[in-house]
């Protein structure tokens, strides 16, 4: 196949996040002609922090990232847990917060999204408050009708939407065929920085709930809460009943969590979600593939699902290249290719997700005394290793080709 008829592959990308721009980048470094369209009216800032791991930070070398995502990292020096009134249970350096490997790094979600798309917004075509209404695929592409800009045809639609993606829904089926739900829910809020946290979080674990403050600047924080939720949660676009459970399920909890609750309401970048994997036996059906976490979310607790997205951005770029834009070869290859890695992290994922909450008081007992006597252990190097290798195994778990 000729650079021109190559060239001439046009592809639309449902999603704005992580995975959908840095697919976009590597789409259009390998020729193919990219739009990407996002129901947001404006690229989403803020969100909680994010761990880049393995795999992944050879992908943003890769892309000649790293200055960016180095100047962006949090840079946290350390934290502690308390108990109701504000004592200290357990200190914590760097090294026990986000137990990373040497290399691996963490950002905020919105400065990695930020990244992502200044280096892709003068190359791709960015269709910002918009999304599929519909689309029907036939032997010569896809046919997509927007909400608000013209249809179009194009060769190839990738779903990089996220765990409630239209894209799989419109494609495969709806979504509770897949999502497998850990029995929580988390919300994460911008509130003012009132402690004066330096690169600092505090964490003021209870049975079945956590309650966490961190900064990475000066001037602002988040707050996040993590809890139990037997029964059902409230529709997802209900942001006001979102804001009265997660009120009314911390209403008793002591510490800050009173002054942290009354930002729920004026916090401008509210989010909240339930604690759930999505799991697919496959991520393409025709000409439309699935990246990140609308493919294979590891819950938003995992600590892997940003790794993924860009590694399974790069994989499946460079697949398409690499079949000179034939998408049964590639999506079939990128499927091979990621399926082991993909099966290890969201295991881990599931792991790191339900391990944050305690059951009982019992179980707080034994997190915070096993944190603070690590910290003073002779072989605290010899632990942390035995905690962090099944994490940097799995971060690790693939081959990157180059394409």
């Amino acid at each position: 196949m000729t650079k021109r008829q190559f060239s001439s592959k046009t592809v639309l990308i449902c999603g704005a996040s992580v995975a959908g721009p840095a697919l976009a980048y590597w789409l259009h470094r390998h020729g193919f002609t990219v739009t990407v369209v996002e129901e947001a009216p404006a690229l989403r800032e803020g969100g909680y922090k994010v761990d880049i791991r393995g795999a992944a930070m050879r992908v943003v070398e890769r892309m000649g990232l790293l200055p960016e995502l180095k100047r962006a990292s949090t840079a946290m020096r350390g934290g502690e847990w308390v108990d109701a009134s504000g004592k200290a249970l357990a200190t914590l350096g760097p090294d026990l917060i986000g137990l990373r490997a040497p290399g691996d790094d963490e950002v905020l979600r919105g400065d990695l999204a930020r990244i992502l798309f200044d280096a892709t917004k003068n190359d791709v075509r960015y269709l910002f408050g918009d999304s599929i209404a519909d689309m029907s695929q036939g032997s010569n592409g896809v046919s997509v009708r927007f909400r608000n800009a013209p249809p179009e045809v194009f060769d190839l639609v990738i779903g990089a939407d996220g765990a409630h993606s239209t894209v799989r829904r419109s494609t495969f089926g709806p979504e509770e065929q897949f999502a497998r739900h850990t029995g929580m829910a988390a919300c994460v809020i911008s509130v003012p920085n009132y402690l004066g946290l330096d690169h600092w979080e505090i964490m003021h674990p209870m049975p079945g709930r956590v309650v966490q403050m961190y900064s990475t600047q000066r001037h602002s924080a988040k707050a996040q809460f993590i809890f139990g939720v037997p029964d059902g949660l409230p529709d997802r676009r209900d942001i006001a009943a979102q804001r009265r459970l997660v009120a009314e399920s911390f209403a008793d909890a002591g510490w800050e969590t009173p002054n942290l609750l009354r930002h729920l309401a004026d916090s401008p970048d509210f989010y909240f979600d339930s604690v759930s994997q999505i799991h697919l036996e496959r991520w393409s059906s025709g000409r439309v593939a699935l990246v990140g976490d609308a493919a294979y979310c590891p819950s938003p607790l995992s600590g892997q699902g940003t790794s993924m997205a860009l590694v399974g951005a790069y994989v499946l770029a460079g697949e398409l290249k690499a079949a000179c834009g034939d998408h049964r070869i590639a999506f079939a290859r990128y499927q091979d290719r990621m399926r082991e890695y993909i099966d290890l992290n969201l295991t881990i994922g599931w792991d790191n997700a339900t391990r944050m909450v305690a059951a009982d008081k019992f179980a707080v007992w034994i997190q915070t005394t096993a944190m603070r006597a690590l910290r003073h252990l002779p072989w605290k190097g010899m632990a942390l290793r035995s905690i962090t290798k099944p994490l940097e195994h799995a971060a690790n778990a693939i081959r990157l080709e180059q394409y």
